[in-house]
């Protein structure tokens, strides 16, 4: 991969320096006194001083071209792909040698999708490095059943759904990315509720009643000592800002981005902490609170493992675009669905959590979090925690 990686810079510099140096010439005068052999031998002379000058400094540069990306590459291959810039990413990618499969990706409409947007873009463009078909489903179900019956390559789900369909399959399918850290805030009128310790003896209203919002709220409650607090649910997010918008005494937990859709409804909301920074003071072990990993049919990653890999350094690529770029996400996010205005969405955008976390990073944080779950009820991860097998490692890919 490094070889590659390397190949192609040089080609790109090398190709550069042969263009200038065959773009011009200098031509000295002669005196009238000057023999039409004198010329010859002073215009070889002078070319072949041109040549040895031109060939010298190709040598330098080419030396110092493949120093340079020598060290490129084994930045690239450390697979830090939070620290990566978007043309670091693209050109990892681009060094992978994929084979040009069609990659089949499913996600769910809302945060984990809005990472992929600016990919999706390019495919539908055509100028995506690679082929790429891509299927937005509102229900997880949905998903699970386009895996398991081998209609989808590569999926974008829940976290503890990645561990049920593992369960499911028998370990037929791996974790290769954390695509969406915590996405859940707490909204508050409020200016006392600013910690998890503050909602001692309140009501808060929250969605996700026998699934992982419950979970993870009871573990932070538990974490912070908080024994007596009143938690109700509702069906839906949207049920949650209609009662905001109405009544400026509810306490709110509410993924984005009904969260800023709420706080812009209701100016006298504000955010009081994120379920993210609630679950990094109480935890020591690298665990985080998540929302999205990347799964991928393993039957897929025997067979087409670089694909694999260049479409994870194409994804993370696309997440970093969609933080940087919010304004240009926004306008995809309205294109594609996920929301009904530019406008409506483009706060939340900095703050719905895509990220690509990757290796040994991601095994600690996803295993520590599927832990918590686990404790809290076995089956929100299918009965059982998944085995090392369940992490795949990017950095594995020796192309």
């Amino acid at each position: 991969m490094k070889k590659r990686f390397t190949s192609i810079v040089l080609a790109a510099i090398l190709a550069a320096g042969t263009l200038n140096a065959c773009g011009g010439s200098n031509t000295a005068s002669t005196t009238a006194a000057a023999t039409e052999a004198t010329t010859a031998a002073a215009t070889e002379a002078m070319t072949e001083a041109a040549t040895t000058a031109a060939a010298t400094e190709a040598a330098t540069t080419e030396a110092e071209t493949t120093e340079a990306a020598t060290e490129a590459a084994k930045e690239v291959e450390s697979l830090d792909f939070e620290n990566m810039s978007t043309d670091e990413l693209k050109a990892y990618a681009a060094a992978i040698p994929f084979d040009d499969t069609e990659v089949r990706v499913g996600s769910l409409k809302g945060p984990t999708t809005i990472g992929l947007l600016h990919l999706e873009e390019d495919a539908a463009n055509d100028s995506s490095l690679g082929k790429f078909t891509f299927d937005m489903q509102t229900q997880p179900d949905a998903i699970v059943s386009a895996i398991a019956g081998g209609n989808l390559d590569i999926a974008l789900v829940p976290a503890n759904l990645a561990s049920v369909l593992y369960n499911k399959t028998k370990g037929g399918i791996s974790v290769i990315d954390i695509n969406t850290l915590g996405v859940i805030y707490c909204l508050s009128a409020d200016d006392s509720v600013k910690s998890v310790k503050d909602l001692s003896g309140k009501t808060v209203i929250t969605t996700g009643q026998g699934a992982t919002p419950e979970y993870a709220l009871n573990y932070l409650l538990e974490k912070n000592g908080v024994t007596d607090c009143n938690v109700t649910f509702a069906s839906e997010s949207t049920e949650v800002v209609s009662k905001m918008t109405e009544d400026s005494s509810i306490i709110a937990m509410l993924p984005q981005p009904f969260a800023t859709v709420a706080a812009k409804k209701n100016p006298a909301y504000h955010e009081a902490f994120s379920y993210t920074d609630a679950w990094n003071e109480v935890t020591t072990d690298g665990s985080r609170f998540l929302t999205g990993v990347t799964i991928v049919r393993n039957d897929f990653l025997k067979e087409h493992e670089a694909d694999v890999a260049h479409f994870v350094a194409l994804q993370a690529a696309s997440a970093k675009m969609a933080i940087e770029d919010a304004d240009s996400t926004a306008e995809l996010a309205a294109k594609y669905g996920i929301a009904e205005k530019k406008e409506a969405i483009l706060p939340a955008i900095p703050k719905c959590g895509m990220t690509c976390l990757t290796d040994e990073t991601m095994k600690t944080a996803l295993s520590g979090y599927l832990q918590t779950l686990f404790d809290a009820n076995p089956k929100a991860i299918g009965g059982t925690l998944p085995g090392d097998d369940f992490y795949y490692s990017v950095s594995d890919f020796k192309g």
